[in-house]
């Protein structure tokens, strides 16, 4: 593993332990050349999958994209960040295991609308107004009545 201060090419690994979630291994590695310590994650990643976006573009899965949106929908809803972990972990096992080399960005985008809803409907309505494009305030009062008459059933 490259040291990020110095770029070494060789570190050792100081300690290992599973994450919270039993997801990742978390490692402590030390810089052999400067003698730094720093963190890596290490995930199990089953296959390689491309992602179509929008105009046939394609681009690999990225996890840190995932957790980039989730985080920003959920910003300041207090949401424990493990419910989280485990809403991403699960997206990311669904899109692996599908059998599909390439998923439609679309997929993913209601894999987390779902997942959201289940979880909080204020993030679920932040995620949503950006990725079904809201454009106008009516967009909003529209879609948080759908959501409203969904949860009195």
């Amino acid at each position: 593993m490259r040291c990020p201060f110095c770029a070494h090419d060789d570190s050792q690994v100081k300690d290992s332990r599973p994450t919270e979630d039993n997801a990742s291994i978390r490692r402590r590695r030390q810089c052999s050349s400067c003698g730094a310590r720093f963190t890596t994650f290490e995930r199990v990643q089953l296959r390689e999958v491309v992602v179509v976006k929008s105009g046939d573009r394609r681009e690999p899965f990225d996890r840190s994209k995932l957790e980039h949106s989730v985080a920003l929908a959920c910003r300041k809803r207090g949401i424990e960040q493990e419910r989280l972990d485990q809403l991403i972990s699960g997206i990311q096992r669904q899109v692996e295991t599908s059998g599909e080399a390439e998923v439609p960005s679309a997929h993913i985008g209601e894999l987390v609308m779902e997942g959201l809803r289940q979880i909080d409907s204020v993030a679920y309505i932040r995620f949503a107004s950006v990725y079904r494009d809201f454009s106008e305030a009516r967009d909003f009062e529209e879609f948080a009545s759908t959501v409203q008459d969904a949860a009195r059933d």
